[in-house]
């Protein structure tokens, strides 16, 4: 009976010490990024200004983690008014019909340690596709300001445009068919 006692009490302390967590990113700390080429000579760099991210994991390296990713397309900003104003018309992300693009993780597997390719469905001016990009977990570290546990990760990947019938109408001579995606994030445990 002892034995069963114990035995109980250390299953009942090891899903305590692993349970679900959910993490929130820190918006001042956290940035979705883009870059297309322009007329095959120059990179273009943009960045989305409002997005949410969530995770959801129960093991300290991440290894099981599911990703939950919203952003207001209407918040592209590529620092040119004129371009960004084009970028939000229907030409290009139609934020009146697709105000949002969503990114929802359903597998992840590791590469090398605290590196991962993180699957998931992307869904793009209306169009959902499987995409695939690399997962950097840079570590787990208690934030000085807040005493609170903080995690840090980069994500990077390649997309192609015309999979999600996005610009349809500006050949890849003039903006690149494929768009490099750069994220970077720091999450907190959520309260």
């Amino acid at each position: 009976m002892k034995k069963t006692i114990i035995l109980l009490a250390v299953a009942l302390l090891n899903t305590a010490a692993f349970a679900q967590t959910t993490w929130n990113n820190d918006k001042m700390h956290s940035k979705v990024g883009f870059t297309v080429t322009h007329l095959m000579v120059s990179d273009v760099d943009g960045i989305f200004t409002d997005f949410t991210c969530t995770i959801v994991s129960a093991k300290p390296d991440f290894s099981d983690a599911k990703f939950q990713l919203t952003v207001n397309t209407a918040s592209v900003n590529t620092d040119i008014e004129y371009r960004d104003k084009d970028l939000r018309s229907d030409k290009y992300f139609d934020v009146a019909k697709f105000p949002t693009m969503t990114f929802t993780s359903n597998a992840i597997t590791p590469v090398s340690p605290n590196h991962y390719k993180l699957s998931g469905n992307l869904t793009l001016h209306g169009v959902t596709k499987q995409v695939s990009m690399d997962l950097w977990f840079r570590g787990l570290i208690t934030n000085p300001m807040t005493q609170k546990d903080d995690a840090g990760f980069k994500l990077t990947g390649v997309i192609k445009r015309s999979d999600f019938g996005f610009g349809p109408g500006t050949p890849s001579g003039i903006v690149s068919d494929e768009v490099t995606i750069n994220a970077n994030g720091e999450f907190g445990k959520a309260k």
